[in-house]
């Protein structure tokens, strides 16, 4: 005679294992309170686009990382590099938003393998981002 099978349960994705949209929400908010107070982002980010940009990051992010595809829905493909070639992106702008994100991704109370493989995802694509050469 053989045993019952038990169904495995389902894996738990990334998004929901951080917390879901609350947790993108507080990240996103949190690094964007960053950027209104550092100059070097202010020249990236313009008054009009600060709210505008906060939506499209958090949506972005829980995307990438298993959330409801909202972003995509709206705006299609991410082509990050694409979208992100109007601004000069250098050295100093990437040092500056890996600063803030790391405040925010600091503060997020997340488990030490999530912020690990979260931080180690913006440092890969802020590298990818720059578009200018000192």
């Amino acid at each position: 005679m053989s045993l019952p099978t038990v169904p495995t349960p389902p894996a738990v994705g990334f998004y929901d294992a951080v917390g879901g949209e609350a947790t993108f929400r507080r990240i996103v908010a949190r690094f964007f309170e960053q950027v209104a107070t550092d100059a070097i982002l202010r020249a990236v980010y313009t008054d009009e686009e600060l709210g505008p940009a906060e939506e499209r990051l958090r949506l972005f992010l829980m995307q990438y990382w298993g959330g409801p595809t909202t972003y995509s829905d709206a705006r299609g493909h991410p082509r990050l590099r694409m979208r992100h070639a109007p601004f000069a992106i250098g050295v100093r702008e990437r040092d500056a938003w890996l600063r803030a994100m790391g405040v925010a991704v600091d503060e997020a109370g997340l488990a030490e393998s999530h912020r690990d493989q979260l931080w180690k995802y913006f440092v890969s694509t802020a590298n990818h981002m720059i578009n200018r050469h000192e």
